[in-house]
């Protein structure tokens, strides 16, 4: 159940306009979830004394033609934006559908890794075959929104979330259990309508290294941790590094966690896009990683719903 507000945080969003003016509807974030420091929780355990648990997340969406791109890679000539139809930036995500993902496949089969896939849900009915394809490998489809559009954008959320979930549970004959919003993105009460929704865990919160459990009007919501430290948008897109960067972060992360994990154990996530790592001059350095992380003992590869359940059973659930 929601927490009352106590006298401070009812002066603080007063003072500041932390809620919209449907204040007394919406939670604030500050709400949300408790700071409790990693240090000061109760230790959790991995099965077989396990240090840390990877999960892999391919970024699967359709991007609609007929609207502005979700993201460039080449800027009209002459500057400005490009108008409909973009054929380069269209083109260069739908590469990814037509050959990257089978890259990334090919790869994380060769390590006998499954991944989570956050999914468009119109994929399941643009690109059935390659749907087909991720739950005969035995990946876990996670609701990544109807189409790529942000989740602020959406003129009746929840009910495009329950869209969302039809058609993943149609394609793969159970509901999806977790949850990312394009970009990451939410509006001050998306909590509220994923756990109404029957979405049990979110990964759009970056803050952590271990599962925790976020406060909902009704039902429960627990923040799995997802990542923007190794995900190929900042790395390759945003932050325009060789593609050796994949490796050598995702390592040296890796290396740390590793160490920590052996008082405490960490969870770590790993975001591709089939455009993006699944191109020719990067796919290698994903191989790497792959390479790298199961040549380790005492590592787990597990999808988002087992990482959820372990949560849950250390938690008495």
């Amino acid at each position: 159940m929601m927490k009352p507000l106590t006298p401070r945080l009812q002066r603080i969003i007063a003072e500041t306009g932390l809620l919209r003016v449907d204040a007394e509807e919406t939670m604030a974030w500050t709400e949300r979830f408790d700071y409790v420091p990693i240090v000061d929780r109760k230790v959790m355990k991995l099965p077989d004394s396990a240090r840390v648990a990877v999960w892999v997340i391919v970024n699967i969406e359709e991007w609609d033609i007929h609207n502005p791109m979700a993201r460039t890679v080449l800027p009209p000539p002459g500057g400005g934006t490009n108008p409909p139809p973009d054929v380069p930036n269209y083109s260069w995500y739908d590469y990814g559908l037509r050959v990257g993902v089978w890259r990334l496949k090919d790869v994380l089969h060769r390590y006998g890794i499954k991944a989570t896939v956050s999914l468009n849900g119109s994929v399941c009915t643009s690109y059935p075959c390659l749907v087909e394809a991720m739950l005969q490998a035995g990946w876990e489809l996670m609701g990544h929104s109807y189409i790529q559009r942000p989740m602020t954008l959406e003129k009746d959320q929840a009910g495009m979330i329950r869209q969302t979930m039809a058609a993943l549970r149609e394609a793969s004959g159970k509901s999806p259990r977790g949850w990312m919003g394009p970009g990451l993105t939410e509006t001050w009460n998306t909590p509220d309508l994923l756990a109404e929704a029957g979405i049990e865990y979110v990964c759009d919160w970056v803050n952590d290294d271990l599962p925790y459990e976020m406060r909902v009007k009704s039902g429960h919501l627990v923040s799995l941790p997802y990542t923007v430290e190794l995900n190929d948008i900042p790395i390759f897109l945003l932050q325009h590094h060789p593609a050796e960067e994949l490796f050598r972060r995702t390592r040296d992360q890796f290396d740390t966690l590793y160490a920590e994990g052996e008082t405490r154990p960490r969870c770590m996530a790993i975001a591709v896009h089939p455009y993006i790592t699944g191109v020719p001059h990067r796919i290698k350095y994903f191989d790497q990683v792959c390479h790298y992380l199961t040549k380790h003992s005492g590592v787990l590869f597990w999808k988002g719903e087992e990482i959820l359940d372990w949560y849950l059973s250390q938690a008495g659930r």
